[in-house]
């Protein structure tokens, strides 16, 4: 059984430190947690630690299904909107766990009343898997439809098998050996969690994998223009200072000579300019979250644009569906959306209209900004977020926006999805999570 443990903890682990900001990975490593300390009660009784090994069972029997049906609910988006009615949920959905206690015998051994925890144990069960196979049945999106049944396929047939051999058949015969049987089903919920992670994807877990790469280019590349900027810095020093060193040596030198030291001082000057503006790009972020409210922010926004579009000739609006309050670094958050609304007005040289849009669901509050321009090929839509790729000619374009861009969103627990077709526009879009959200 010791397995068992080991096994669920590492999987809840993986979870946890895959994606930390998301409330459906937390709560899925909350119940696995549960679930695997019930692999400790033979150990412990084997250990002499009986009182221990009966809180294990406490512990296991009870917090178990509160975890899953919590984690149900967060991943399928269905709690209420607004942290304190969300909040409120939880804990009533934990009287049941917390109640048992009152009718719990503590000594001189701590017995659960298997019976009376069916009846509330069975119904979170059965209400778990309801939840999770109608979020199935109602997701639109192709994708997210893909992920949601990895998901049911994972957890469904696993948590039904523990209603039936641990649960159930406890009150019909309290001494069932059930580790044989359940221990198939884990052994099954792993195996396929796995072959999820490596193909499609399991809780965001693929996606860090497929965004380690991205990650690892920007640490590299934020590293190298530091060490870059120090040097550069330290070599135009000098040619700075032998070049004022000339012009004092020089006093009477021709106006040729006088004009390719200029040029030597003018170049070293941009020099530093560029280096200084791609370290700025590619240093780390630190976050300094506090709660923002989003629309302000993108009025603010578009109004420090306001200028530039109406030079453009470009007519811009923006269109809120929902005003929430988010906890995010209003400073980076803003710095993310003007790039977004500055590659808008690049892709528009000849006039047109950037639309700014936010709104949500149970999951997600989105901040799109879309223009009418001409659109991203679809070969090089793929690779927009790459450091130093532009789709852009100019020299002072360094390809780096959406690449602070990508950092920003990775860092507040949330994403950049970018949309494009050649013709048809291209439309950007941070996505924040909705446990960010705030009751302001």
């Amino acid at each position: 059984m010791i397995f068992y443990f080991i096994a669920l903890s590492a999987a809840g682990a993986v979870l946890l430190l895959s994606q930390p900001r998301q409330g459906a990975n937390r709560w899925a490593a909350f119940f696995l947690f549960c679930a695997a300390i019930g692999g400790l009660e033979q150990t412990l009784r084997d250990a002499g630690l009986a009182h221990a090994a009966d809180a294990v069972v406490y512990v296991n029997q009870t917090c178990t299904p509160y975890g899953i049906l919590a984690f149900s609910l967060v991943y399928a988006g269905y709690l209420p909107a607004g942290q304190g009615a969300a909040r409120l949920l939880k804990l009533a959905l934990l009287l049941p766990a917390a109640g048992m206690l009152a009718v719990t015998p503590l000594w001189p051994a701590l017995r659960l009343d298997f019976g009376l925890l069916l009846c509330w144990v069975g119904p979170y069960y059965a209400f778990s898997c309801f939840v999770l196979l109608r979020a199935l049945w109602k997701e639109p999106d192709a994708g997210r439809r893909r992920n949601r049944l990895m998901t049911t396929l994972i957890i469904v047939p696993s948590v039904l098998a523990a209603l039936v051999f641990i649960n159930v058949a406890r009150v019909i015969e309290p001494g069932f050996d059930f580790f044989a049987y359940i221990s198939i089903f884990v052994l099954y919920s792993l195996a396929m969690a796995l072959l999820c992670v490596f193909i499609y994807g399991f809780l965001g877990v693929k996606l860090r994998i497929e965004r380690d790469p991205l990650d690892a280019t920007m640490q590299a590349v934020s590293s190298g223009t530091t060490l870059l900027n120090h040097s550069i810095k330290n070599e135009i020093g000098k040619i700075s200072l032998s070049t004022l060193n000339l012009r004092h040596h020089l006093p009477g030198a021709d106006e040729e000579t006088k004009r390719h030291l200029a040029i030597i001082a003018q170049s070293s000057e941009h020099m530093l300019e560029m280096v200084t503006r791609i370290h700025h790009r590619t240093r780390a972020v630190e976050l300094h979250e506090a709660p923002c409210a989003l629309d302000v922010l993108a009025e603010e926004s578009l109004a420090r644009s306001a200028a530039l579009l109406e030079d453009k000739g470009i007519t811009a609006a923006f269109s809120p569906l929902e005003r929430p309050t988010l906890v995010l670094d209003p400073i980076h958050v803003r710095e993310a959306l003007g790039n977004l609304i500055m590659n808008a007005v690049e892709a528009l040289e000849h006039g047109g209209h950037v639309q700014i849009g936010l709104d949500g669901d149970k999951r997600n509050v989105r901040l799109t900004v879309a223009d009418n321009g001409p659109g991203i090929p679809k070969a090089l839509l793929g690779r927009v977020m790459e450091p130093f790729f532009s789709t852009k000619s100019r020299a002072d374009n360094y390809g780096l926006g959406l690449s602070y861009v990508y950092n920003v969103m990775a860092l507040s627990g949330g994403a950049l999805d970018i949309k494009s077709e050649p013709g048809g526009g291209t439309r950007a879009t941070l996505i924040f999570p909705r446990d960010k959200r705030t009751k302001g």
